[in-house]
């Protein structure tokens, strides 16, 4: 249900305070010591961030897809590790179960991951499988009224934090791809599980991410999201529709923040006696940024109606995805070139957003895969006689 228009701009508004206030004010100190402060983390949950998008039954604020983007363009004007701590339980950490677990399920774990006492973490990625997702190796073999894990998942967001982690495994392993793989829900502590070392990353400090390996875990059968084999897949797209969007409107709220602090600094750096955001080349670099993010923005909250309409928004939230990750990328280089030498030191934060910036065109699917995923839409469409 949309909340009213007053509400939303209360919530939208009382958003950008805290970014501004006591997110942005923060970022060095994450940046230099790789961790998420505490205090943030707790007013974090005070403010019902972890349970943006799970209904308001379960103890979340029930936003609809637009109204979960546009928070999200706001919250991701902050460097992108303050959105990653609470954006898996929005996202992939719980819509699975949001959108296939069972009732008991979603009882169990989705009022804990909207109040954030727990940290959802989806694993999917492994050592051998990134985009091919229908190749993984992670197995759950049936033994009676248990299934039995064994496998190792890679670059898991938010795993070393993590109470519940859903796991994509292959119940069947006499059906190939996709068919034969199945979703289920790990709890942190059970025996057989384990975490390898936080990763170093190029940038997102404080944003962690590690292995998690599954040795003879066993769990019980009432584990399986939705009590049927062979679904897993089918989760992981719809959820992945989902997160795409969610990270298409993080790349363009980061985008519309360093348009601000490239406009900023060329409002104030001077040359040849006036501000250099008086030159026409560097003009050129303030408008195309504007261009791109505000079609991005577009993007993002057309497919985000279209998909609280319900329609199917699988090419939409990958044209998003593949448009947004890449535009921001192109406002993070401009920004350390308006910035010029002071674009290369830590102090501006312009080289740190670069950084940060660089692995939106990575996760939740590269701009190749977005690629490929759109063009196969686009001939199932003129093959079925339903290209517009």
């Amino acid at each position: 249900m949309s909340l009213d228009p007053d509400t939303l701009a209360q919530l939208l508004e009382t958003l950008r305070r805290f970014v501004d206030d006591r997110l942005i004010p923060r970022e060095a100190e994450v940046a230099e010591s790789d961790e998420m402060p505490a205090d943030v983390i707790a007013e974090m949950r005070e403010m019902g961030l972890f349970g943006l998008s799970i209904a308001p039954e379960y103890g979340g604020l029930g936003l609809t897809t637009e109204e979960e983007m546009l928070a999200m363009l706001i919250l991701a004007r902050a460097a992108p590790a303050f959105r990653s701590i609470f954006a898996t339980n929005v996202g992939i950490g719980s819509q699975g179960i949001a959108i296939d677990g069972t009732e008991a399920q979603k009882a169990r774990y989705l009022p804990r991951l909207a109040s954030g006492e727990i940290i959802g973490s989806f694993a999917l990625t492994e050592p051998d499988v990134g985009s091919d997702a229908g190749s993984l190796k992670t197995t759950a073999r049936r033994d009676g009224d248990s299934y039995v894990l064994n496998g190792t998942k890679r670059y898991i967001t938010n795993a070393p934090h993590a109470g519940l982690f859903t796991v994509m495994a292959r119940t069947d392993p006499d059906q190939p791809g996709a068919r034969g793989v199945s979703a289920f829900l790990v709890e942190a502590g059970t025996p057989g599980l384990s975490l390898g070392a936080p990763e170093r990353k190029m940038g997102q400090q404080g944003a962690h991410v590690c292995d998690v390996i599954f040795r003879d875990l066993r769990v019980p059968a009432e584990a399986l999201i939705g009590g049927i084999e062979g679904q897993g897949f089918k989760t992981a797209m719809k959820v992945l529709d989902k997160g795409r969007l969610n990270i298409a409107s993080a790349c363009t709220g980061l985008a519309e923040r360093m348009i601000d602090d490239m406009l900023a600094y060329g409002l104030e750096r001077q040359q040849f006696g006036q501000p250099i955001a008086g030159f026409q080349l560097v003009q050129a670099m303030f408008a195309d940024s504007q261009a791109e993010a505000m079609a991005a923005r577009a993007l993002v909250l057309e497919a985000a109606r279209a998909r609280d309409r319900g329609e199917d928004v699988a090419m939409a939230a990958s044209c998003a995805k593949m448009f947004a990750s890449e535009m921001v990328g192109r406002v993070a280089d401009r920004n350390v070139q308006v910035h010029g030498g002071a674009g290369y030191i830590r102090d501006y934060r312009a080289e740190q957003l670069f950084r940060d910036a660089r692995l939106f065109r990575i996760y939740e699917g590269t701009t190749q895969i977005q690629q490929t995923i759109i063009a196969r839409q686009m001939i199932a469409g003129a093959s079925a006689g339903k290209r517009k």
